[in-house]
């Protein structure tokens, strides 16, 4: 779609650009060859008021040769016979031929021939006081005749090179810009029919593309809560059948002994495992139903920040946020975010005198997203046992739980929490939160059993 656009583009740019760079072309160099004939014919016209005088040889050689075209040895004058004189022809005639200049004297007329020598030649008739016709020829060299011609077709061309690679810059960004989405739709709808459903796509883009993400978003979401609602009910039914295998059990021992005994309580047993089976998957099908939906990341954060700033309005403490303005989409319930969110804000009321400012920054990455969570306290002298669970007796007051909470959803993802300093200058909470577990799987797993190994 986006190279089928950019065809389209330069092929029509193409056809604009020739339909007028050409005709416009050919005006310039009529333009050129009516202002070179125009001189010429000025400069024939300088020679009209000494032949309506006289028709003396030398005077009219004095007078062609104070000429511009007559010092350029470029004008030529034919002289009828007058008063039984000859002929005369004044400077060097032979560019038009005898038979030209006679048929312009004949017909009174002026005309344009090719010279011989290259080039036109203009031959212009002039009455003379006799009442007889002189014809003065000029020479038209074809490098006048095409003065700045090359040059505007040059310009031309240059012209119509850079609009054919602006249209197709152009016609590329606004391909660029409508694929983008399309792609991420596809690549969404693709990984809901493989059955990750967790699958959301940006509502950005055009228009279009906009209420397509939307209606797709919103399909997802109907799915999850049908599949949801199928498996709770599937539950609740099983759950209903623990009443009747109970009496069934109760009565198996009334039957004594014996094989048929034996068997009917065997299968009442194992209809109670496969019920308590049924129930258990379904719940843990819901779980991970409801986990893989995910949640607005922005959202959260933002009602989180909301409610925490009116306890920072009470102390003083000056609050920012930043980059929660558009929906980001994450693999976390949204419970289990809100639970991190509290953690972590919760620590900064809890270990910073008031007054201090914090701030929440939000980061989107193509395969994760960041949450910053910085403050201006004094910071945390071992960030290693921060993160360690538990409390080890160095922080009054702290069970160590918030931000084993932030490190388990994270981790969930993929993804870890990473402390450090901030530009505040006191602690940074850094929560990298992968968005497909797939590619940040295996450092997952590397966390994993480093913690194993440290419990």
């Amino acid at each position: 779609m986006r190279w089928a656009l950019v065809k389209v583009c330069l092929a029509v740019t193409v056809m604009v650009v020739v339909a007028f760079a050409v005709p416009l072309g050919m005006v310039v160099q009529e333009m050129a060859r009516d202002r070179a004939f125009s001189n010429a014919e000025r400069q024939a016209a300088t020679i009209g008021p000494t032949l309506s005088i006289t028709t003396d040889a030398q005077q009219l050689h004095r007078a062609v040769e104070s000429t511009d075209m007559g010092a350029l040895r470029r004008m030529a004058v034919h002289v009828p016979a007058v008063n039984g004189e000859a002929a005369v022809i004044i400077g060097e005639p032979g560019w038009a031929g005898t038979d030209a200049v006679q048929r312009t004297r004949q017909e009174g007329s002026a005309r344009t021939v090719r010279a011989a020598g290259g080039g036109f030649a203009l031959l212009q008739p002039t009455a003379i006081g006799t009442g007889d016709i002189a014809v003065v020829e000029i020479l038209v060299p074809e490098s006048e005749v095409s003065n700045g011609v090359t040059t505007a077709w040059l310009v031309l061309a240059g012209v119509g090179a850079a609009l054919v690679v602006g249209s197709v810059a152009v016609a590329d960004r606004l391909g660029a810009r409508m694929i983008g989405p399309a792609r991420r739709l596809a690549d969404a709808a693709q990984e809901l029919g493989e059955g990750r459903l967790g699958a959301r796509v940006p509502e950005d883009g055009p228009k279009e593309l906009q209420s397509a993400a939307v209606a797709f978003n919103s399909m997802a979401d109907q799915v999850m809560e049908l599949l949801a609602n199928e498996r709770e009910l599937a539950a609740d039914l099983s759950h209903r059948l623990r009443t009747p295998l109970t009496v069934l059990r109760l009565n198996t021992a009334s039957l004594g002994d014996g094989p048929a005994a034996e068997q009917t309580r065997a299968a009442v047993e194992q209809l109670e495992r496969e019920v308590d089976a049924i129930i258990r998957t379904a719940r843990e099908q819901r779980s991970t139903t409801v986990a893989a939906a995910g949640c607005d990341a922005a959202e959260v954060i933002r009602e989180r920040m909301e409610f925490w700033s009116a306890l920072a309005e009470d102390q003083g403490r000056e609050v920012r946020l930043a980059g929660a303005s558009r929906t980001i989409r994450i693999p976390v319930a949204r419970p289990e975010l809100v639970a991190a969110m509290d953690a972590m804000l919760g620590n900064v009321f809890r270990h910073t005198p008031e007054g201090t400012p914090f701030a929440v920054d939000v980061h989107e990455t193509p395969g994760a997203v960041i949450v910053l969570v910085s403050d201006a306290g004094p910071g945390i002298a071992d960030p290693d046992a921060a993160l360690r669970r538990g409390n080890d007796g160095g922080r009054t007051g702290s069970t160590g739980l918030g931000l084993d909470i932030v490190r388990r959803v994270a981790e969930s993802t993929g993804g870890d929490v990473r402390l450090g300093s901030s530009v505040l200058g006191g602690t940074e909470v850094r929560v990298w939160i992968g968005l497909d577990g797939r590619e940040l799987g295996q450092a997952g797993s590397r966390r994993a059993g480093r913690r194993k190994r440290r419990r």
